[in-house]
């Protein structure tokens, strides 16, 4: 039987790619929201493929900074990187120093309009939650379990990859969740330098005063977020079941701070 919160969301899932791929077929819904004859659909760029770019624009700056992330959670948590965890913990909080808008201001002259400075504004913007849950992850292993793989003869490299980033997966999947789902909202800003995806619907709707734009926009990202999240929780829960890990162990970061360590 099909529990309910997921025929919801196979519902939600439904109606968001019907919309993408026939959205004229909703143009009555959103005609309340215009004035003076404004079209009720975004009609200056395919909504399919603006969708596509803003997914790809995320993704691409959520791997980059989940292989640097956990590449420094790893490098800190052995004995020749420990001295180095302030300095990390540092370079990981320069994105949630500066905020979106300053990095693309910064990068612009640089890097020229379009995706490259929104990019690096989701990248940097996205280093923290992975690296501390990693972090913790990594560090709170139970010793026995570390202790036994070690008297097995595993050597680091193997007891790394066997051991601790098995059992440390649950919490760093979280902190790829956050860093997914904080770009996928950040990355709206990215059409004021040029680059392609969501917020050019929500700009063009503040622009023109078309609230159905702005409507269109919003509900897409948003769909798509709790879409992506809630894929992210569904692995996380499978792999600490796998893994046999508490549910206290897999709770991520809250949004936007770092976890205990």
């Amino acid at each position: 039987m099909i529990r309910p919160g997921l025929l919801l969301r196979l519902v939600v899932f439904t109606a968001l790619i019907a919309f993408l791929a026939m959205p004229d077929r909703f143009a009555g819904l959103l005609a309340p929201l215009t004035d003076n004859g404004a079209p009720a659909i975004y009609n200056q760029g395919s909504l399919v493929s603006l969708t596509l770019s803003h997914l790809f624009t995320v993704a691409l700056a959520t791997s980059a900074a989940t292989i640097v992330a956990v590449g420094l959670a790893i490098f800190v948590t052995r004995p020749a990187g420990a001295e180095f965890l302030a300095l990390s913990r540092a370079a990981v909080n320069i994105g949630q120093t500066f905020p979106p808008v300053a990095v693309l201001a910064l990068s612009v002259p640089a890097m020229g309009f379009g995706e490259g400075p929104t990019r690096l504004a989701l990248f940097l913007y996205g280093l923290l939650p992975i690296f501390e849950n990693s972090l913790v992850g990594l560090s709170t292993l139970p010793p026995a379990v570390v202790e036994s793989a070690s008297a097995m003869g595993m050597t680091g490299r193997q007891r790394l990859l066997k051991v601790e980033l098995p059992l440390a997966m649950p919490l760093i999947i979280e902190g790829i969740r956050l860093s997914a789902v904080i770009g996928l909202a950040t990355a709206t800003i990215g059409s004021t330098v040029a680059a392609k995806g969501l917020g050019e619907v929500i700009v063009a709707g503040l622009q023109s005063n078309n609230l159905a734009f702005v409507v269109q926009g919003g509900v897409i990202t948003g769909i798509l977020a709790v879409l992506i999240s809630d894929g992210f929780q569904i692995l996380a829960r499978r792999t600490s079941k796998r893994r046999g890990a508490s549910p206290q162990a897999s709770r991520p970061a809250t949004d936007g701070q770092q976890a205990p360590v």
